[in-house]
């Protein structure tokens, strides 16, 4: 069977039609966020939403839990669907709510947003304290049901922590590396190092905030950056984790960066003067512009093998690894 393409990182405002996008991008499987900042019941809503979108598309997507649903959404035609937290809020204070979570779907945690967190620090703090006494018990419980750790939006200390503190190796799932662009979002050499040095994975972000130039930024230039990638890190490590947050209202940006925590508005990446979703580069506009990336990796040299791995085949064996108990 051919190689799988994954994306292992979205937040579109889920329909009909993206879904049906996803089918003529011959998209097999899609990591989506289940919860930024909700608590734990606030998220069984979302997953309802989600039994309903199974129930009503049965023919374009279906829940995912395994590896081997990504090779059951190739054999049908579907896109496999699986669940992720931006944020441990619906975890609590209580690390219980690990296991209960892993047995709902979930297989994707971040120990932090871009905040302070009950577990680790987030990439928008003054001090990066590391892993909390908590923190590195749900690591170790992550570790043990089959909940990969996620360290997109957190700091530095606290992501070398937690390769370190991890029994099995541990992902971002979106975003890029400093030195292509400085954004506070995006990964040091070091931690890059230290992350595919543990068996790792780094999804690559077309989130226009994350991309050198913005949302003018090139094919060219995002493709060249993976292969430069591919040679410090090794291909095998690597993915691509789109952060498409593709037909949602720019109320939601006030939501990801806000939640509950602030009665001001926190701009995050962006500035007050554009505080809503910037525009996608031209290349990538929804699920049917993957083979841009494709082509776009094509043209750097990189082999068809590493090509495959970076659309999704790494993912898949990273799935096959990390999703079940230890």
């Amino acid at each position: 069977m051919k190689a799988p393409l994954i994306d292992n990182l979205q937040y579109a405002n889920f329909s009909s039609r993206i879904f049906e996008q996803m089918r003529a991008g011959g998209v097999d499987a899609v990591h989506v966020t289940i919860a930024y900042h909700e608590n734990f019941r606030e998220m069984v809503l979302n997953l309802e939403r989600w039994n309903r979108w199974f129930e009503d598309h049965r023919d374009l997507i279906f829940k995912g839990t395994t590896a081997a649903d990504v090779r059951l959404a190739q054999e049908s035609g579907r896109t496999a669907i699986f669940f992720g937290f931006q944020n441990p809020s619906p975890i609590e204070d209580d690390i219980g709510l690990v296991e209960i979570c892993h047995q709902l779907g979930i297989r994707f945690m971040q120990l932090t947003y871009n905040n302070q967190s009950l577990l680790a620090t987030g990439c928008y703090e003054d001090e990066d304290t590391g892993l909390t006494r908590m923190g590195k018990q749900v690591v170790a419980e992550m570790n043990r049901v089959g909940m990969v750790v996620d360290m997109s939006h957190s700091a530095e200390r606290s992501t070398l922590e937690a390769i370190d503190h991890s029994t099995r190796p541990i992902a971002i799932t979106h975003a890029n590396p400093h030195w292509w662009h400085a954004a506070l979002r995006n990964k040091s050499d070091t931690v890059l190092k230290a992350l595919t040095g543990a068996g790792g994975m780094l999804g690559f972000s077309v989130y226009p905030h994350h991309l050198a130039g913005g949302s003018d930024c090139t094919l060219d230039s995002f493709c060249a950056m993976i292969a430069e990638a591919a040679s410090r890190y090794g291909a095998q490590h690597l993915g691509i984790g789109t952060d498409l947050c593709q037909d949602q209202p720019d109320s939601v940006v006030e939501w990801m960066r806000v939640g509950r925590w602030t009665k001001t508005i926190d701009y995050g990446e962006g500035s007050a003067s554009n505080a809503g979703f910037p525009p996608m580069p031209a290349w990538f506009n929804d699920n049917r512009d993957f083979g841009n990336i494709r082509e776009g990796l094509s043209a750097t040299g990189l082999s068809a093998a590493d090509i495959d791995g970076i659309m999704g085949g790494n993912w898949l064996r990273f799935y096959e690894e990390g999703f079940g108990p230890a």
